[in-house]
């Protein structure tokens, strides 16, 4: 964890507003200090290595959930259901992150509804966040390269507003220049369950992508919004790659081969994501990213699918999408499990359970110690600036 941006004044989610009057109030997770600090055993010279790369590259989370969630993860059903995050401005002014696709509630958001996904329930998470985010000037909406850039020259992190799935748009292909109108700039297709558009990495059987799919795709090419795959099949992750005139992101997973579960990509999703110039994004979520060889999930665990990845398809296509919040994301996915099909998604390989994931447990902390990790492991700058950032703003550029 970084010391606070000097740039960070001091906002706290909703300060602009009165508690109990304007908003409901929860018992909030701690933001900062929840767990023990991860360390890493650095000498004084990779510290100050971690802290330079930081501060001069760009550094970005292709995937991530910032929101400070409620003490008790059985309570966070009644939190979405007000519309109301708080949101980790003073973890994020610790992160190192100069920018970050912000993923807001996802299937989570049920705010009209007991199970998410739905139109009004989308448009309350984005507006209802954008307001909080325009009572401070650290975090800023960014909508074009450019704004990612200006954020990173002034000090600021730039939020890119991003949708894990399109089944909000149902059969209205309009809804996508909607969301491109509020700013909205990345989306996935299905998010494990099948919808109008495709199958997810849940189904039984795997239709690939629709012809509404397909209309939806070069929809979505026209605006400028870059596609996401990590919650689709293997046949709709290709067949999106394939359909795609620009490249396609896996913004938070990881490799198959590595650990044998749906929520991983195989090989053949990873090699033509990377052969149409897309990245992916390394998840870090808990019970996602195992290994063999380091079955209790961590930042080791994490690692060993970079590294495989890179193996496979080079450092160009390789980054990092953690996908965390601030509190006990066990407890998140225990809680929201019929929502999230999580039993589905992950199928029914043994595995260690853990608390919290060593190392990338919140955004605060992911990058000064995924920075760290590639500093103790020898790799070079130009490596780690491609990891951490400049891939994905390659991708970007082609996109937007």
């Amino acid at each position: 964890m970084q010391p606070p941006s000097p740039r960070y004044a001091g906002y706290h989610s909703f300060d602009y507003l009165e508690p109990h009057t304007d908003y409901r109030v929860f018992e909030l997770a701690p933001e900062l200090g929840r767990l023990p600090r991860h360390e890493q055993g650095l000498t004084v010279e990779q510290h100050a290595r971690v802290a330079r790369i930081l501060q001069s590259e760009h550094v970005i989370s292709l995937h991530e959930h910032p929101k400070i969630l409620t003490a008790d993860p059985y309570e966070l059903r009644e939190y979405n259901h007000t519309g109301r995050n708080a949101m980790g401005f003073e973890g994020l002014a610790r992160s190192g992150m100069s920018a970050y696709f912000d993923n807001f509630m996802n299937g989570t958001n049920c705010v009209t509804s007991e199970h998410g996904w739905k139109w009004n329930d989308v448009v309350y998470d984005l507006g209802l966040r954008f307001a909080d985010v325009a009572q401070q000037d650290h975090i800023v909406l960014a909508r074009t390269v450019t704004e990612i850039v200006a954020a990173k020259e002034s000090g600021r992190i730039a939020l890119i507003a991003g949708l894990e799935a399109a089944t909000m748009i149902e059969n209205e292909l309009d809804r996508l220049d909607v969301l491109y109108g509020l700013g909205v700039r990345q989306m996935g297709i299905a998010y494990s369950m099948a919808n109008q558009l495709g199958s997810g990495l849940a189904e039984a059987r795997d239709g690939g992508l629709t012809a509404f799919g397909r209309r939806a795709v070069e929809r979505m090419n026209k605006l400028g919004i870059a596609i996401d795959v990590s919650h689709s099949s293997d046949r709709t992750s290709l067949d999106v790659i394939e359909a795609s005139e620009v490249p396609v992101f896996i913004t938070h997973a990881g490799a198959r081969s590595v650990w044998p579960t749906n929520r991983m990509k195989s090989d053949e999703v990873i090699v033509a994501c990377a052969e149409r110039g897309g990245v992916i994004g390394i998840e870090a979520a808990p019970h996602t990213t195992l290994s063999a060889a380091h079955p209790a999930h961590s930042l080791e665990s994490v690692m060993d699918h970079f590294v495989y990845c890179v193996d496979l398809v080079g450092i160009d296509h390789v980054a990092f999408g953690p996908d965390t919040n601030f509190g006990d994301h066990v407890g998140l996915h225990d809680s929201f499990a019929g929502h999230l099909a999580t039993a589905q998604a992950h199928g029914h390989v043994e595995h260690e359970r853990v608390p919290y994931v060593a190392g990338v447990e919140n955004p605060a902390e992911n990058f000064t110690n995924i920075v760290g990790w590639l500093v103790k492991h020898g790799w070079s700058d130009g490596d780690i600036s491609k990891a951490i950032g400049s891939n994905i703003l390659r991708v970007l550029t082609e996109v937007w």
